[in-house]
């Protein structure tokens, strides 16, 4: 286990490597094709006047080696603000250093400090390694939901039925 990363907020000029960390994820995830945004939209919606996302780095030395991307989300039953976890990512030459673990602390040091009810993320169903993780660190994984999704090419048709 390294000591010698930290975990700090993005700025704005760390977008570009926070870029190039997603195509990492999208590359390890087989979704490589599916990365169709750029680094100027992920500045905008991280730094501009509405930010949508937040992030969280993991620094060695001068290294950007993963992140953290989330965002509010809110639960109902809990009447109780929550955080979703977009992605969590550590190149893989940084793993097994407890950087993911520190990644994940902090993004849940934020949920407490923000009196979140919840904190959520999704997981494929192949990578048994990072599942094998998350339930070591007390997450539970959710048998009985599945995701629903209108992706961006739908969005007009379903925003246009009556």
């Amino acid at each position: 286990m390294s000591d010698n990363f930290i975990i700090r907020s993005a700025q704005p000029d760390d977008t570009e490597t926070i870029f190039s960390l997603i195509q990492g994820l999208a590359e390890y995830e087989k979704l490589s094709h599916a990365v169709t945004g750029n680094s100027q939209l992920l500045h905008q919606h991280l730094f501009g006047e509405r930010q949508y996302i937040e992030a969280i780095l993991a620094q060695l030395q001068n290294k950007i080696v993963g992140f953290a991307l989330f965002f509010p989300n809110y639960s109902t039953f809990l009447t109780k603000p929550g955080i979703y976890i977009e992605d969590i990512f550590v190149l893989p030459e940084y793993r097994r250093q407890g950087i993911g673990k520190a990644l994940l602390s902090k993004v849940a040091q934020i949920a407490i400090e923000r009196d979140c009810g919840r904190l959520e993320w999704s997981v494929l169903d192949w990578n048994l390694p990072a599942q094998k993780f998350y339930v070591s660190m007390g997450a539970s994984i959710l048998e009985d939901w599945r995701i629903c999704r209108v992706s961006e090419k739908d969005l007009s048709q379903l925003a246009n039925q009556k």
